[in-house]
């Protein structure tokens, strides 16, 4: 009964969050005070544009048709002559570059950076993982005595986690994550959706905040961004250890 409990909670969240993809997250933080929620691009405007590389860096162009097709949906973009015009307390103006491109202007929204970074890497293809539909094929055995409801996550790499793993016993490329992150000595708290209610309701929320979906596992969080499947080099750009 807990094993259908928390499914049934998981499945719940997916489906809801996978109705609801989208480039960019429609559930942003408000802007800060006497900063406008959303405000116009145009095409001609002196602007930065930030994007997402597949490999998840990020890079700065004043020249809008240089930035990849791929990367264009979720794209920060900065008015260098009117700095003081940022949303502040952490967030940026976020547009779709193609519409700016093809029909002359758009209309960019505040939202956090994190959601930001979230929508613009979200956009390339996933890394390694595997479909929750296989979760039938693996089946994972509840402990003894479990009644479906949190257990304290598992913790790996010794100190406070800066990644969470939201994952399944089954799942090849969670245990490829696990052992990348326990090798690089980076601490992470390891969260099983399938027997976890509490984690699934957790990754729900945070994958509806950010727009993503949740259709697949590992999703990891890094310092409050969502990484759909396990990708080292996403990890370690947002972590900042790339050289």
């Amino acid at each position: 009964m807990a094993r259908s409990l928390t499914r049934v909670v998981l499945l719940t969240g997916v489906c809801f969050v996978a109705a609801c993809r989208k480039p960019a997250p429609e559930a942003a933080p408000a802007a800060a005070p006497g900063t406008p929620a959303t405000i116009e691009v145009l095409k001609d405007g002196r602007w930065l544009f930030t994007y997402a590389d597949p490999a998840g860096g990020f890079a700065t162009t004043d020249k809008p048709d240089s930035v990849p097709a791929g990367a264009r949906g979720a794209v920060r973009v900065f008015d260098p002559a009117a700095p003081e015009k940022t949303p502040g307390e952490g967030r940026v103006y976020v547009t779709n570059l193609d519409e700016v491109m093809n029909k002359g202007k758009a209309t960019a929204r505040a939202m956090s950076r994190e959601a930001f970074e979230t929508a613009a890497m979200a956009a390339h293809p996933t890394g390694e993982s595997s479909p929750l539909a296989a979760q039938g094929m693996h089946p994972a055995p509840i402990p003894a005595g479990a009644d479906g409801g949190a257990a304290a996550p598992a913790v790996g790499a010794g100190g406070a986690p800066v990644v969470t793993i939201y994952g399944t016993s089954w799942c090849g490329a969670c245990r490829a994550a696990r052992q990348y992150l326990t090798e690089r000595k980076i601490p992470f708290a390891d969260k099983d959706v399938e027997r976890d209610a509490d984690a699934a309701r957790e990754l729900a929320a945070k994958a509806a905040k950010m727009g993503v979906p949740t259709d697949r596992v590992p999703v990891i969080d890094v310092r409050g961004r969502l990484l759909l499947g396990f990708d080292k080099a996403r990890i370690e750009s947002l972590l900042g250890e790339r050289t």
